[in-house]
């Protein structure tokens, strides 16, 4: 393993274990129109039990997109975690991948702007953790500025990332995702990124961008 620290400019792709890599790449395909250049999977060699501790968001620019691609996920075989509603703070539905992945479909628009389409503008990764500060810090000394922080989340500056990167509690993250918090053994995620390969406080994977 790479012991030396390297700052980390951008997030590449996400790696995802299922047990069937070949449907789960097809499940984001049809879902969400997404590839292997940003999300890759391979087979599931580790135990893993309940919440691996993360979410994946696509953030779009207006409720009809997330309701297409909430629907878009379902019809794939997605297992529906939260409907689709509106909150203080727009509108937005969570569901569970095939393989076992948290995907959170979200805006911050109230109102549509344009025909529904699969469009959106972002794809971020949060990772639930225990001790935020300890992880804002480890994920500092590898370059990465922080964009908002306030209480249990943290959201760092991705500029030229592909893929954001956030932090949450993992306690409040499985609750916003509504699912139980238990779980146990492999997080089944690697990310890639320019910075090669480590391991964050949490236990998460980091791993090369070229890989």
């Amino acid at each position: 393993m790479n012991t030396q620290t390297t700052s980390i400019t951008a997030i590449d792709s996400i790696t995802l274990e299922a047990a069937d890599p070949e449907a789960a790449q097809r499940f984001y395909a049809d879902a969400f129109g997404l590839g292997a250049d940003r999300i890759r999977t391979r087979r599931a060699d580790a135990a893993s039990t309940g919440f691996r501790g993360y979410t994946m968001s696509l953030v779009t620019s207006q409720p009809a997109n997330v309701r297409t691609l909430f629907d878009a996920a379902v019809a794939a075989g997605a297992t529906v975690l939260k409907p689709v509603e509106k909150s203080l703070w727009g509108v937005g539905g969570v569901v569970q991948a095939p393989d076992g992945a948290i995907w959170n479909l979200a805006t911050s628009a109230k109102k549509d702007s344009g025909p529904a389409s699969k469009d959106f503008e972002h794809i971020v990764l949060l990772l639930g953790v225990e001790d935020v500060g300890a992880s804002k810090r480890f994920y500092g000394d590898r370059g990465l500025a922080t964009a908002k922080s306030f209480g249990s989340y943290v959201d760092f500056a991705t500029p030229e990332s592909p893929i954001g990167l956030g932090l949450y509690k993992r306690r409040a993250l499985a609750k916003t995702s509504g699912i139980a918090e238990a779980g146990s053994g492999s997080h089944r995620i690697t990310v890639n990124s320019d910075a090669g390969s480590f391991t964050d406080p949490d236990g998460f994977e980091w791993g090369s961008a070229s890989a």
